[in-house]
């Protein structure tokens, strides 16, 4: 299926891992250019490359902490002087630490709104102009199924992702018909982060291999496996292009059918 994303320009944050780095592969593979970010130069460039041979388009790497407000400027800066405009925009940020309410500190909770909702919050504002110039103007936030489902052990996550939902959910309305906004509800997918925790796993001894261990994370998946993190990012580009045109406010999951809200 054609995305008609050819010379599209597209940002997506946080994206020299998991599930924004497999965003940014299948943008790139269905024909747009793409500005990557991150913080540390060696695994930026690692994933500028990937995303290159993914597919035909330009790739811009651009080193970037989206919780810095300069930074983001900086970063939507580059990408318009680069590609000329933003048509698509995809925000991703890693997980918050886990832990339950009693055993998390204040601070923690700052510093996982701004993570979690602030980054967001700065890098819309300044993609809005391009994104209300372009006549494709989307985008796509990546949160979590813990915003419909809480995860036990993870109040951080719980909570505060939910603030991007809501963000999504008014602008869909705010900014039609010139911009689409959507959310993707990511559940397990064999991203870098579930690789360490099951080979910590191994090397405790809860589990005897790799395979096994990624299995135990299966459980309780209807479809009675861990997602591809491809398949994520074959979704965020799908709600970027024509062909969801008629998609917005929606909020997605991508789960192997885990939830049952």
């Amino acid at each position: 299926m054609d995305l008609e994303l050819d010379d599209n320009a597209a940002l997506v944050t946080a994206s020299t891992s998991g599930l924004g780095l497999a965003s940014a592969e299948a943008l790139a593979a269905a024909g747009a250019n793409v500005a990557i970010c991150g913080r540390n130069v060696d695994t930026l460039d690692a994933a500028r490359e990937t995303v290159a041979a993914a597919g035909a388009g330009d790739v811009l790497a651009i080193e970037a902490d989206i919780t810095d407000g300069d930074d983001i400027e900086r970063l939507v800066d580059e990408t318009v002087a680069a590609f000329g405009g933003i048509d698509h925009l995809v925000t991703s940020a890693g997980g918050p630490p886990s832990g339950p309410f009693l055993d998390t500190a204040e601070e923690e909770w700052y510093a996982a709104y701004d993570l979690l909702v602030m980054s967001v919050v700065r890098t819309l504002s300044a993609a809005h102009p391009h994104l209300e110039a372009s006549d494709a103007g989307t985008w796509v936030a990546i949160t979590s199924t813990s915003v419909v489902e809480p995860i036990e052990g993870l109040v951080l996550s719980n909570a505060v992702r939910r603030g991007v939902t809501g963000v999504v959910d008014t602008v869909a309305r705010e900014f039609a018909p010139d911009i689409r906004a959507n959310a993707v509800l990511p559940g397990s997918h064999e991203t870098p982060r579930i690789e360490e925790l099951v080979e910590a796993g191994v090397e405790r001894g809860e589990y005897d291999s790799y395979e096994e261990g990624l299995a135990d994370w299966s459980d309780g998946i209807p479809l009675e496996r861990v997602g591809d993190p491809r398949e994520l990012g074959d979704a965020v580009a799908f709600l970027s292009s024509a062909r969801a045109s008629f998609i917005t406010g929606a909020a997605l999951p991508v789960d192997g059918g885990t939830l049952r809200g």
